[in-house]
């Protein structure tokens, strides 16, 4: 019989952490999840999933378009009563709560589920980080732009990123006493990574 198991991966920007923690879900037979959240965290709310998009993993935008006509959907209490920045990190936080309890094992990519599921058992916390060149050369093959493109995107993006998840949790970003394995992609490669972080659950929550 399977056993509960939650995986939580943390990822600096071009670093393969999403594709890791894909390879991982696949490996463990667990539910992945990523932007998956905010089209859940949508319906649950009356928001557009758009909305949640723009805000994603960021705490500048919400703060400073928090006065815009906001493309809600639907009545909703928490609407006219409770609206904030707080509140909406809350509605994804419930339902990544949520998500985790009707799951019997899943994997979730940011927005803080190392924090919002930190008193569950069989929780695993991984955050994924790579050499700054090997990072940029991955997002110039995303994005098709140039190296030196490349690392503003990082820098901005990893800016907001950090700013996001200090801010709710009162931790830092990246710093390893906030996960149980950090491991560097860059040195083994995505696939390889993979293998090494997978027999590290296994002999952490002794998973046959």
């Amino acid at each position: 019989m399977e056993k509960k198991l939650i995986i939580n991966v943390g990822r600096q920007l071009g670093s393969g952490g999403r594709c890791i923690a894909k390879a991982l879900a696949e490996e463990f037979n667990c539910r992945f999840y990523d932007k998956e959240i905010l089209n859940l965290a949508a319906k649950e709310s009356g928001f557009s999933e758009k909305f949640f998009e723009k805000n994603d993993e960021q705490k500048r935008f919400l703060k400073s378009h928090f006065h815009l006509n906001l493309p809600f959907l639907g009545n909703n209490d928490f609407y006219k009563n409770n609206f904030s920045p707080e509140g909406l990190y809350q509605f994804q936080s419930d339902v990544i709560r949520k998500t985790a309890e009707e799951n019997l094992r899943c994997v979730f990519v940011g927005r803080t589920a190392d924090y919002i599921l930190r008193d569950n058992p069989n929780v695993i916390n991984i955050f994924i980080t790579a050499e700054i060149n090997f990072r940029a050369k991955n997002v110039t093959e995303r994005l098709g732009c140039t190296m030196e493109e490349a690392f503003k995107v990082i820098e901005n993006k990893e800016s907001e990123r950090a700013k996001y998840y200090n801010y709710y949790t009162g931790k830092t970003w990246g710093h390893a006493e906030s996960y149980d394995l950090c491991a560097d992609a860059s040195i083994l490669g995505v696939e390889e990574t993979k293998d090494f972080i997978a027999f590290f659950i296994r002999k952490k929550l002794s998973l046959e």
